[in-house]
């Protein structure tokens, strides 16, 4: 499957999809732009977005425990957390993390990641934040 454009500012590539109607987004800005208008997860009913959500499965999520999902309202608190958006404004991090994300091992680069102080920090600020 080739690249997607950004479904937000149409200019560059998209690297994320919205957690919650799977919107291709390519940056942070895109992101806030986007969730200025509230978005729901697509319901299989509405031909359009199924064809959206049906194109954006890239590799599979395999879940072996399923304590380590995340719930909704964490999302949301990492999502609205100034902290952690600050903290992803370093070029840096969000390298590391594409890096992670795009691996075919990514635990094994999650685990060389840890090793970076600005990493583990990072993740200590999304930790903290899903369990106050």
């Amino acid at each position: 499957m080739g690249p997607r454009q950004c479904q937000v500012c149409d200019q560059a590539q998209s690297k994320y999809k919205c957690p919650s109607c799977y919107l291709p987004y390519c940056s942070l800005v895109c992101f806030k732009k986007h969730k200025e208008s509230p978005c729901v997860k697509p319901q299989p009913s509405e031909a359009k977005t199924t064809a959206v959500s049906e194109s954006i499965v890239e590799k599979p999520l395999v879940v072996n425990e399923t304590s380590h999902v995340l719930q909704k309202f964490q999302l949301e608190a990492i999502a609205s957390s100034s902290e952690i958006r600050d903290a992803l404004n370093d070029k840096s991090l969000q390298e590391l993390i594409c890096h992670i994300d795009c691996s075919s091992n990514a635990d094994n680069e999650l685990d060389k990641a840890m090793a970076e102080e600005a990493f583990r920090l990072f993740t200590d600020k999304i930790l903290s934040t899903i369990n106050p």
